[in-house]
């Protein structure tokens, strides 16, 4: 994570919008970047109450009160909501980070990208496995051409038994507008159209299934959350997709709340002159390279980094961006929309039985 010279991040007066555990978490990596959090919004009065204990600060329930005192807000609810709080923000004037993914629907998400483009403030989606120390790494070998034209991502974000607490918003498709692909499988596939520099995607064919979550029987160490059990889980848990683009450039994905596999979280890059691994979960990087310089040969390289947390080095550039007045080139609104318009069309594929295009 740098800062740029001079850049203080208690120079930017920031609000939460939205105080579940996410927004928790976020607060709290500002009280490490020693930034001026002024206060948090939430609907709920015990959300606020928990907010207001934990971190001393205002805990609104109008979402106004809360803009009249700060210069950014950072918007972490339910997914159905963000259009609500992300739009209203930027009316306002302030500068918005949105949790991923854009919307609970493309129809959302595209009235977001409209007002982020009308409005004077910045605005940034929350992606942050951007921020790890090792893609950092891999996309600047890629700016050097170390690996040549990429043409192949395979990304996996896959949990044996993960399913969120069955009855929260997560598992209810009228608030979150999916299930794992939207929550989960929205990282992986955001990572993948990085490393391949965000292409214009022409074709997306994908299957989206629930074969777990809406069991009396599903078995699972652990949830997060309370599990009030399958009668209102109406969303996926699994998604298998592939990905065209329009110059020929593929994506693979594997996306899972709960499957009978063990999990996975590698990402493979292949180039037309090196390739690379990276595990999401353990942060591994390897280097896969070739030559005949002393006779044929293939090279494995590890790549060691160091441990960065991605959410609080997002936040450093989002504050940094609104204190320079700068606006991001990384984890854009427009981006954020191809995510969800391929996302848009694995549910369409799922539907229709066949493969869909994005360019007509």
């Amino acid at each position: 994570m740098t800062l740029a010279d001079g850049f203080d991040p208690s120079d930017v007066r920031v609000g939460i919008v939205g105080l579940g555990g996410i927004g928790h978490h976020h607060a709290e990596q500002l009280e490490a970047l020693d930034a001026d959090l002024v206060g948090g919004m939430d609907v709920d009065p015990d959300a606020r109450a928990r907010f207001y204990e934990r971190f001393d600060t205002h805990a609104f329930e109008d979402a106004e009160e809360l803009y009249d005192l700060v210069d950014a807000v950072l918007i972490t609810t339910p997914n159905r909501f963000h259009e609500d709080y992300a739009v209203s923000a930027l009316e306002a004037g302030l500068d918005v980070m949105l949790e991923k993914p854009l919307a609970h629907t493309l129809a959302s998400a595209e009235r977001i990208a409209e007002a982020a483009k009308a409005a004077d403030g910045i605005c940034m989606v929350g992606f942050n496995n951007r921020f790890a120390a090792p893609v950092e790494v891999l996309k600047h070998y890629q700016a050097e051409g170390r690996f040549g034209d990429v043409t192949h991502v395979e990304a996996n974000y896959i949990r044996r038994r993960g399913v969120p607490g069955r009855g929260s918003w997560f598992t209810t498709k009228e608030v979150s507008g999916g299930g794992s692909l939207i929550d989960i499988g929205v990282h992986a596939l955001d990572l993948a159209l990085y490393f391949l520099d965000f292409p214009e995607v022409v074709e997306v064919s994908g299957v989206a299934r629930s074969e777990f979550g809406d069991r009396d029987d599903y078995t699972y160490i652990d949830m997060w959350g309370d599990d009030s059990g399958p009668e209102d889980f109406d969303v996926d848990d699994s998604v298998s997709a592939f990905i065209r683009t329009a110059e020929g450039a593929t994506i693979s994905l594997e996306a899972a709340w709960a499957t009978n596999r063990p999990e996975n979280n590698d990402f493979y890059v292949r180039g037309t002159q090196a390739g690379a691994h990276f595990d999401r979960g353990s942060g591994d990087l390897t280097l896969f390279e070739n030559g005949v310089g002393g006779g044929h040969h293939l090279t494995e390289t590890d790549v060691d980094t160091r441990e960065v947390v991605t959410h609080r080095a997002e936040q450093a550039a989002f504050l940094q961006a609104v204190a320079t007045g700068e606006a991001p080139t990384r984890n854009t609104v427009e981006q954020a929309l191809t995510v969800q318009r391929v996302i848009d069309g694995i549910y369409r594929s799922t539907e229709s039985g066949r493969a869909v295009r994005l360019d007509e």
